[in-house]
């Protein structure tokens, strides 16, 4: 119980420190971007303001204006086909922020609908990463027995491991290359996107289909999008799983 207690207050104290530091990598390598930013936008603003003679409050209502009528440029959001990506975002816990209900009753069945949907997703995705590592397990040991002529093939945490973080990388790159593709976005960003993505991060700062009324009139890049948001989540699981299993053994 003692030795239990020590490693939650290690971890606690290790999460703590690992907080501090990113605050302060962030804080150096975002802030005077940001302060640069502001200053932009400030001469942007007075420019027009001198150009078209209207007031800040004026300027200010238009700002609000342009600001809520972002989510509807990309088309209907609200159709099943959106609806249907809306409601993978909930239960996946990604959240990009491009789409949220208004109404009182949406508001209220999405904090229902989260709060039994989120666990169930987190229970599948859970078991299908067990299943995939218990079917990769198999292969190795089937490959190793025929082609490697092992009599006893026997699979080790490193292998799966292996495998693990080739098929992240995999599944990373080529859908950077995808998503470069269909919404012209430079590699860096679109692989940025995938990570993003994949963690259930969801900073929303890039978010697919939301160009050219895409989830209205291109379904097939619309499943594609949730074939590589639910086969990315069960990659990712699987080397969670792998990542836990190894942690917990090395602290009982």
């Amino acid at each position: 119980m003692k030795k239990q207690n020590v490693r939650t207050l290690s971890l606690m104290i290790a999460s703590f420190m690992y907080l501090l530091v990113g605050a302060a990598v962030f804080d150096a390598l975002e802030s005077e971007s940001e302060e640069k930013q502001r200053r932009v936008l400030r001469e942007k603003e007075s420019k027009l303001r001198a150009l078209y003679n209207i007031s800040r409050e004026d300027f200010l209502e238009i700002e609000t204006v342009v600001l809520r009528s972002v989510p509807y440029k990309a088309g209907r959001q609200w159709q099943f086909t959106g609806a249907f990506y809306f409601a993978t975002t909930v239960i996946t816990t990604i959240g990009y922020g491009h789409a949220a209900p208004i109404t009182i009753g949406g508001k209220a069945f999405c904090m229902f609908y989260a709060l039994l949907g989120i666990p169930i997703g987190i229970v599948m995705f859970q078991s299908v990463g067990e299943r995939v590592n218990t079917l990769v397990a198999y292969i190795l040991k089937k490959f190793k027995k025929c082609c490697l002529r092992q009599k006893r093939p026997e699979v080790s945490y490193s292998n799966l491991v292996t495998v693990g973080f080739i098929s992240c990388t995999v599944i990373l790159t080529s859908g950077a290359a995808a998503f470069q593709f269909f919404e012209g976005w430079g590699f860096y960003d679109s692989f940025y996107y995938c990570f993003i993505t994949l963690t259930t991060i969801g900073f929303g700062d890039f978010v697919a289909l939301q160009q050219n009324k895409a989830l209205e009139n291109k379904p097939g890049y619309v499943v594609f999008s949730l074939l590589f948001i639910f086969v990315g989540l069960t990659v990712v699981s699987a080397s969670m799983n792998l990542l836990v299993l190894r942690f917990l053994t090395m602290n009982t």
